[in-house]
């Protein structure tokens, strides 16, 4: 058996993998679109294979200039391997190990996409739990349900009320205090998290440097405040590689309660439709019911789940 990462003489194999779990995976033609635009690259791109044969294929993610993969996209075994979770640990495990010696910190998280209800479906519970044993075989022991979120033209845009002022705010000084405020008492569990290990003032700096790493312009970016001038929060809206999205919202501790935070999305989703967007993305954690009771008011569709597979 080999672990190795793939070479230009490796891709038709490569790109013949393929599932049909109902979970995500990188069907042939994104792997082909990625490889071209640097997202993915063969030395982040790992196979097993015996005899010839590929037996699992893993698909890391960067994003556009990264020097280390951020993500782990995609995670197959043939089912025809009587040990799928092994083979894929031992396959997750020697990639981190290469990762690291070319000085990686941290380990990737895995993304895992499921249908909705997918606890109801056997199948999808069966697909999840094989990657989870290698996931946590290969060092990924923390984990994070999040709700995937989608809007269109066709459902309508969410009502601006007019009970804020949006303002942008070329002051990054500025910015950076409000990203510090609402995380104050946040129900996100990487906010949360982020605070508890780093303390408030560099998990601001992290999360803003974050979004002004993402390919949204810094000019989209809004605070909003209340008639008597004082901070009600920040709406931030942004592209990734995939398309428009609501990259981060958030309302000062002091105000919440009032609804307000359907007037940072309300504001978001109509300065990506008047850039044009033709469908919007969002994510929520599932334990934050008040951001995804705001995407349901707001018409956002819950289409997927994301199942992250994190380092502890």
């Amino acid at each position: 058996m080999r672990l190795r990462p793939i070479t230009e003489a490796d891709l038709d194999r490569v790109l013949a993998c393929g599932t049909d779990e109902p979970v995500g995976w990188v069907e042939a033609g994104l792997l082909r679109r990625r490889l071209a635009d640097g997202q993915y690259r063969h030395g982040l791109t790992w196979i097993a294979e015996d005899d010839g044969q590929v037996l699992a294929r893993a698909i890391w993610w960067l994003p556009p200039g990264g020097a280390y993969p951020r993500a782990l996209d995609c995670l197959l075994v043939l089912d025809s391997v009587p040990d799928r979770a092994g083979l894929a640990a031992d396959l997750l495990g020697a990639a981190h190990r290469a990762f690291g010696e070319r000085g990686m910190r941290g380990l990737p998280s895995y993304h895992v996409f499921l249908p909705t209800g997918w606890r109801e479906r056997p199948e999808a519970v069966a697909a999840l739990a094989w990657r989870q044993r290698a996931a946590r075989s290969a060092g990924l022991t923390g984990e994070l349900e999040r709700l995937r979120f989608e809007w269109t033209p066709a459902a309508g845009l969410p009502a601006r009320t007019g009970r804020l002022d949006f303002r942008p705010e070329p002051d990054d000084e500025v910015f950076l205090d409000a990203f510090r405020r609402v995380a104050n008492g946040s129900l996100d569990a990487t906010t949360v998290a982020g605070r508890a290990a780093l303390g408030a003032e560099r998990q601001a700096r992290d999360a803003m440097l974050y979004y002004l790493g993402m390919q949204g312009p810094r000019e989209w970016w809004r605070l909003a405040y209340t008639p008597q001038g004082g901070l009600a929060g920040l709406a931030v809206p942004s592209r990734n590689p995939d398309g428009p999205v609501v990259g981060y919202l958030g309302v000062v501790p002091e105000l919440r309660g009032h609804g307000y935070v359907d007037d940072m999305l309300a504001e978001i989703t109509h300065l990506l439709a008047e850039t044009g967007a033709r469908q919007i993305q969002a994510d929520t954690d599932v334990g934050n019911r008040p951001m995804a009771a705001a995407f349901e008011r707001a018409r956002y569709r819950n289409h997927a789940v994301r199942m992250v597979l994190h380092g502890a």
